[in-house]
Parts: C-alpha cells; structure tokens; sequence
C-alpha cells in the first residue's frame, strides 16, 4: 500500500501563534498562502501518481477533522480529482493535544505555569521531547500511541476494499509519529526529525519511507 501523508497548508496561527489566545486549536484556519499550499500538495500527489501508476490506483483520502486539514484536504480533493473514490475522517489524526501550553511562549508559562512548566522543561532535559506530557495535554508518546490506533482502519482499507493508496491529511506532529510508528523508527529518531513545511507530501511505498516530494522540502523548528 502506498501512503501520501501531507501536512496541512499553513495556518492562521502559523502566522501569528497570538491566535490560539481568542481561537480554539481545532477550528484555526488556513492562511491565504495555505490554500496555496494545499493545491501544491495535491497537484505534487496527482504528479507521482500521474509518473508512478501503470494501473488507475484506488485512492482513499483521509483527513484530521481540524478545519484546517478539512480545508487542506478540499483542495488536494479537487486537485486529484476523479483519482479519489472517496473521502473520510479519522478523529485520532489530529494535532498534539497542547493542554495548558497551548499558544504560550516560554516567558508566559514560566509566568503563568512555573511548576508546570519546569516539570516539563526536566523530564524535556532528561528523557526528550518525545516522552514530556505537556498539563492536561499529550506528550509525542502519546501521539504516536493513538495514531498506532488508526493503522487497523488503513489496514482494512487494504485487505477487505482493495483500497491500495492512501492519502492522510494531518498535522506535523502527527505526520511525524506516523513515520515513525509505520516504519517502526525509534524515539531517538522522532526527536531527531524536523517538522515538515506546511503543505509538505511524505511518501511510504509498501512499508519504505522514501521521503519527501519531490524533494526535502524547507523544515521548521517546532
């Protein structure tokens, strides 16, 4: 089965993170240049499948339910067009649950949270990003163990339904314990790996992690 994980076109908060401050995380939008974004990341997929394909693949697409991967995804669904069959949700590929933390820069969590906060700064010292649970949020850890939940449905699209491609649009947190879990990388490697640019396309082709398309693209630090 061949997998096109995409990150979402740039969003709002993206821009400016003062909007998780007036703006539930699960209802932040895309930016003007996200809707961009995401149409690169569909015609990018419609390219490989165009150059890759000898036979009309059955195409899945599945999306976080967050509306900026909704919007994502409309634009990569009409980019690919009539390659779809279908479209779902899957509530367990949305972003990291940020908790207490969300949208806060160190100086205020050090300001508003200081137990909170050097709690996660010590196990964040110690063990890694990959294992410190932000208060009343998720750890990577924790990503990547829900994310894990979803493989049986993906799995199933395989085995009972022929489906053979797939196309998860979803965050890059997400995009990352996905890679790491389907590939069965290790917590090292998560911790290593940079988040990908917004609207980026991550290819698995039957279990091998070949990258980004068309190339690596630019990361950003999260």
């Amino acid at each position: 089965m061949n997998i096109y994980l995409v990150r979402h076109g740039e969003s709002m908060s993206n821009l400016d993170k003062a909007v998780h401050k007036t703006t539930a995380d699960h209802d932040i939008s895309l930016s003007p240049t996200g809707i961009s974004d995401a149409q690169n990341a569909g015609r990018l997929i419609r390219e490989h499948l165009e150059r890759k394909e000898t036979a009309w693949p059955k195409v899945r697409l599945w999306t976080s339910p967050y509306r900026r991967t909704r919007q994502t995804a409309d634009r990569v669904e009409v980019e690919l067009d009539s390659w779809v069959k279908d479209r779902k949700e899957h509530v367990l590929l949305c972003e990291q649950q940020f908790g207490l933390f969300d949208g806060l820069s160190d100086e205020e969590l050090q300001e508003r949270y200081p137990d909170e906060h050097a709690h996660y700064q010590k196990c964040e010292e110690w063990g890694g990003r990959f294992w410190a649970r932000m208060p009343l949020g998720e750890s990577r850890f924790d990503v990547g163990c829900r994310v894990h939940q979803a493989f049986g449905t993906f799995h199933r699209d395989n085995d009972k339904h022929g489906i053979d491609t797939i196309v998860v649009v979803c965050h890059g947190v997400t995009l990352r314990a996905f890679v790491m879990m389907w590939c069965h990388h290790s917590p090292e490697w998560f911790d290593a790996e940079p988040n990908p640019k917004n609207g980026a396309v991550r290819l698995i082709d039957n279990g091998e992690d070949l990258g980004y398309l068309p190339v690596e693209p630019e990361v950003q630090v999260w």
